[in-house]
C-alpha cells in the first residue's frame, strides 16, 4: 500500500511539471481541520483553505475520506460536511485539497482529525438492538392527521452488571427524545422503550439515529449507536373490516386499507386461507378483494395482512396479520357433546338392564329351559329295585328316588 502511494504521489508530481513547465504549482493542505459531535450521530467536519496557497484558484475542490467507524470518501466544494455516523466505536476522517485542470489531477496532501470513542468496559454495552415504527390516525381541529410511534428492544450486554439501568435517546432530524415508558427485564433492568407519538414524518424518508447509554455502580457502561432506515423499520397497520362469504364454492373476501398517510394504491396485500385438514393457500394481490374456490363442506379461516408498495417507497416490513375470521360449515362443540352423553347414557342403562336380568333371572322366565330326557341306565335301575321292593310302599319311595334326581336336573339347567 505504501510503495503504491509513493509511486502515486511521484506519478503526480511529474504530472505537475509536465502540465505547467517553467512554473511550479503546489497545492498545499487544508488547515484548522476540526471534528464537531453536533447531535446523536451526527457530526460536522469543518476546515479551512490553507492560507499559503498564494494563488487564488476557483476550481479547487476537496476530498473526504471517513477511515472509521466506515470507510467513505466523497468530494466537495464546501468547507464543511455534515455527516450521520455511529459514534460509540470513534470516528477519524481526513481531507485534501484536489484540482482537475485540462484533464490532469492535482491533489495535497491530507490532513486528518480523530474522534475518540467514548469511555466503558466491552461487553457492557446493550446488543440486538431493534426498532420499528408504526401509524396511528388522530383527529385534531376536524383535520385529519397521523402520528408515528416508536418501539425499541434490545438485551443487557453480557458482562453487564446486575445494576446496570440503559436509557434511550432517538434523533429525526433535528428533533432529539429522551424514552419516558420502559419495559425491564427479570433484574429491572430497562430492556425495551415505547414512544407513543413522535415527531418522525408518516412518510418519512430520513434515517433514524438511536442511542442507548446506561450507568452502572461497578463498572462504566459503554453506550450504543445505530441508524435505521425509516422506510424499511416502518410496519404498517393491519387491513380494516374484512369480510368473507361463500356461494356454493365461491369464497369472496374483501378488506378496507390500513390507516395510513400512504393512498390506497401504494398496498400490497396477502391473504391466507387455511383449515384444520391441513390446506394453507397465502396468495398476493393488490387490490382489496379476492375471490378463491372451496370444497363446500369445511371450515375455511381467512387472514389479511399489508405492506406498502415499491411504487411509493422503498421496500419495508409487512404488517401484523388480521385476526382470523371463517366461514363454511361448522359443527358446534354442543352437537358432539350431545352424541357423547347420548352413548353413554345408552351403554349406562344397558348394563344396568343385564345386571337386573342376572339378580331376577328375568332372562329364564322369559326363555325357560327345556327339560333333558331321562337316562334310559337310571329307569333301568329304579326298575329293578321296584322288582324287588315287592310292595305298594316301596314302590312309592322308588317313584320318589326317580323325581327328586329330575327336579335338581331341572334347577341345575336354569342356573
Amino acid at each position: 500500500m505504501v510503495p503504491a502511494l509513493l509511486i502515486l504521489l511521484g506519478a503526480m508530481e511529474t504530472l505537475q511539471t509536465d502540465l505547467f513547465p517553467g512554473k511550479t504549482l503546489l497545492l498545499l493542505p487544508p488547515v484548522n481541520f476540526t471534528i464537531k459531535v453536533t447531535g446523536l450521530a451526527q457530526v460536522l467536519l469543518s476546515w479551512e483553505q490553507n492560507p499559503n496557497q498564494g494563488q487564488t484558484i476557483a476550481t479547487v475542490k476537496y476530498h473526504v475520506k471517513i477511515n472509521t467507524p466506515q470507510e467513505e470518501d466523497y468530494e466537495t466544494r464546501n468547507t464543511e460536511s455534515k455527516c450521520e455516523t455511529i459514534l460509540h466505536q470513534g470516528f477519524s476522517a481526513s481531507v485534501r485539497t484536489i484540482l482537475w485542470r485540462d484533464h490532469s489531477f492535482l491533489a495535497s496532501s491530507w490532513v486528518s482529525a480523530e474522534h475518540k470513542a467514548p469511555p466503558g468496559f466491552p461487553g457492557t454495552s446493550i446488543v440486538n438492538l431493534t426498532c420499528t415504527t408504526n401509524t396511528e390516525a388522530g383527529n385534531y381541529t376536524n383535520l385529519k392527521s397521523y402520528q408515528v410511534s416508536l418501539h425499541c428492544t434490545w438485551l443487557a450486554g453480557k458482562d453487564a452488571p446486575e445494576d446496570t439501568q440503559y436509557f434511550l435517546y432517538y434523533r429525526y432530524g433535528s428533533w432529539t427524545e429522551e424514552c419516558q415508558e420502559y419495559s425491564k427485564d427479570i433484574l429491572n433492568r430497562n430492556t425495551a422503550c415505547w414512544f407513543p407519538r413522535t415527531f418522525i414524518h408518516s412518510k418519512a424518508r430520513n434515517r433514524l439515529a438511536v442511542h442507548v447509554n446506561g450507568s452502572s455502580k461497578h463498572a462504566a457502561v459503554k453506550p450504543f449507536d445505530q441508524l435505521f432506515d425509516t422506510q424499511a423499520i416502518d410496519q404498517p397497520n393491519t387491513p380494516m373490516n374484512v369480510t368473507a362469504e361463500i356461494e356454493g364454492s365461491r369464497l369472496s373476501i374483501q378488506w378496507a386499507k390500513p390507516v395510513s398517510a400512504f393512498p390506497i394504491h401504494c398496498f400490497d396485500y396477502e391473504v391466507k386461507i387455511y383449515n384444520m385438514k391441513g390446506y394453507n393457500q397465502v396468495e398476493k394481490t393488490t387490490t382489496n378483494t379476492f375471490v378463491s374456490t372451496t370444497d363446500g363442506v369445511s371450515k375455511y379461516f381467512i387472514q389479511v395482512r399489508a405492506a406498502v408498495s415499491p411504487a411509493c417507497r422503498t421496500i419495508g416490513l409487512w404488517s401484523k396479520w388480521s385476526r382470523p375470521i371463517y366461514v363454511g360449515k361448522e359443527q358446534k362443540p354442543i352437537t358432539k357433546w350431545f352424541l357423547i352423553i347420548l352413548s353413554a347414557t345408552i351403554c349406562f342403562m344397558l348394563l344396568i338392564f343385564l345386571f337386573l336380568c342376572r339378580i331376577y333371572h328375568i332372562w329364564t322366565k322369559l326363555f325357560p329351559p327345556v327339560p333333558e330326557p331321562k337316562s334310559n341306565i337310571k329307569d333301568f335301575i329304579v326298575t329293578t329295585n321296584c322288582e324287588k321292593a315287592g310292595s305298594r310302599e316301596t314302590e312309592i319311595e322308588a317313584m320318589s328316588y326317580i323325581e327328586e334326581p329330575v327336579f335338581e336336573i331341572l334347577e341345575n339347567s336354569v342356573f
